[in-house]
């Protein structure tokens, strides 16, 4: 098969039938094999039932994954993810904001060019600039600087993967809008962008949210700490907390020099408690414990996970 086309989906039961029409003219014309995997993401609408009847008109193209509630983006994918038979993956978004008339330019760029992945870049926008672009912007400024990917759109909804790449990278949580990032860890170093249109929605009502932006921030810190200490914690929190101990053991050890230096030159001196550099040591040497044993307690951890030694092997002979 030659494409596997994932489509999560909340409530949009209006869009479905004329996105599944779009998307079945565009593979007809170019002639490829493919199957559609709509991810029912928990709707409250009647999407599951459009859902059914486009799957009863093309039993063989149509895929249905309906979840129990809405459990977000990133399960939609995975699960979808799971379930793709195509050698090359394409997502998009159910709104009609993504183009299906992009998808054989992106499947070319996977299979003539041999990018692991191609991500969209809707660099002419129809969003508000206020409440979208202008955080989009910063957003993805901020992304490239700390990732090291110079993707400009890293987010976009609308991407294309070797078959491979969707089959060993976990996407979790809210982790979709680092999916490239996600690749990248995973060993998929042919990352690239193409300019795709982007539409003005028709249906329905933008899932667009504020706390989104400060979720994806909070994501990448989670994504940063995991890719370079996930398996090995004892190197991040044991160092800083013998560090910390250290700098509090010394500065202790001065203030009580200074103390006895006093006494032997006899010199009245104040008590040692009296110093608020005494009870900054005291505070540096319990915190540089607790950095310490929350990596001793890290190791324990993931020596007892399943996945520790869950490398990603390429190739065998």
């Amino acid at each position: 098969m030659d494409i596997s086309i994932v489509v999560p989906l909340y409530n949009e039961a209006e869009s479905l039938p004329v996105l599944f029409d779009w998307i079945r003219k565009v593979m007809d014309e170019h002639q490829f094999t493919y199957e559609v995997i709509f991810v029912n993401d928990g709707s409250t609408d009647n999407s599951w039932e459009v859902i059914e009847s486009l799957k009863a008109q093309m039993p063989d193209v149509v895929r249905g994954i309906k979840f129990r509630h809405n459990y977000g983006k990133s399960p939609g994918l995975y699960c979808g993810f799971m379930a793709t038979r195509g050698d090359v993956v394409i997502t998009m978004d159910a709104d009609l904001q993504d183009s299906p008339n992009e998808i054989p330019s992106l499947y070319a760029m996977i299979m003539n060019d041999d990018y692991d992945l191609v991500s969209g870049w809707k660099k002419k926008r129809y969003d508000s600039a206020l409440a979208k672009n202008i955080p989009s912007k910063i957003y993805n400024a901020t992304a490239r600087k700390m990732t090291g990917l110079k993707l400009h759109d890293m987010n976009c909804g609308l991407k294309a993967y070797k078959s491979e790449v969707v089959k060993n990278i976990e996407v979790f949580g809210e982790m979709h809008r680092y999916i490239p990032f996600l690749a990248k860890n995973a060993g998929f170093t042919k990352i690239g962008e193409k300019v795709v249109e982007h539409r003005k929605r028709e249906f329905g009502e933008s899932k667009f949210g504020w706390s989104r932006f400060v979720n994806g921030y909070l994501d990448l810190m989670t994504l940063l700490f995991l890719s370079k200490f996930g398996k090995k914690p004892m190197h991040f929190f044991g160092l800083y907390g013998s560090l910390m101990f250290l700098l509090g053991f010394l500065s202790i050890c001065i203030v009580g020099f200074k103390k006895l230096y006093s006494l032997f030159q006899h010199v009245k001196a104040p008590l040692v408690t009296e110093s608020p550099y005494f009870y900054l040591a005291i505070l540096a040497m319990i915190l540089g414990t607790q950095l310490f044993l929350t990596g001793f307690l890290g190791e324990i951890f993931t020596r007892n996970s399943s996945e520790r030694n869950n490398y990603k092997i390429e190739k065998e002979i």
